[in-house]
């Protein structure tokens, strides 16, 4: 067979293949018992979260300050014409301001329908966990973290704690912005 007939078998099996594909299949996609997460870290924490709640990571936008509100909430942002309410994460958990560096970056995620963004002192990317691998984390007992952390997963030498934002975006503290 010439080069331009296996060429073109090749293209006819990518379209059959293409028809019989249906969203839910877990072939060639994360197998059942895995999950897919954005490793960060906040100060010296490496934190992961799942990439079902992360649309994307960025580096911080220009933001314009909101008056009356909490001093974890930095801003509003424009982003792609969505107003985005940034938050600096390592602030609202453990009260101290984040540094802003050329590996800043803001996690952008959905909270009651509305884009919010977090601010991570880096993102490292994506990684699969297996699911049953999760071990109880090992956090302080006076981490902030202990409300929003269920597991851990190591992964080499390093621990990733899977941050949980959607108990994270339910609690009281979270969801009143407005300055006392």
């Amino acid at each position: 067979m010439s080069d331009v007939n296996s060429s073109f078998a090749k293209l006819l099996d990518y379209q059959q293949r293409s028809f019989s594909f249906e969203p839910g299949q877990t072939d060639g996609q994360v197998r059942g018992g895995e999950w897919g997460g954005v490793i960060f870290r906040i100060g010296d924490v490496q934190l992961a979260c799942s990439t079902n709640s992360v649309h994307e990571f960025m580096p911080p936008p220009v933001f314009t300050p909101v008056p009356g509100t909490k001093p974890w909430i930095l801003g509003l942002a424009n982003v792609r014409g969505d107003l985005l309410t940034v938050v600096d994460l390592a602030w609202f958990l453990n009260g101290e301001r984040s540094v802003i560096t050329m590996k800043t970056r803001l996690l952008s995620a959905t909270l009651r329908g509305r884009p919010v963004g977090l601010m991570v002192d880096e993102v490292f990317g994506q990684r699969h966990f297996v699911t049953s691998e999760g071990k109880k984390p090992r956090l302080p007992k006076n981490s902030p973290l202990i409300a929003f952390v269920q597991k851990q997963y190591r992964s080499g030498k390093e621990v990733w704690k899977e941050l949980d934002l959607e108990s994270l975006f339910s609690t009281a503290d979270f969801l009143d912005g407005a300055a006392s």
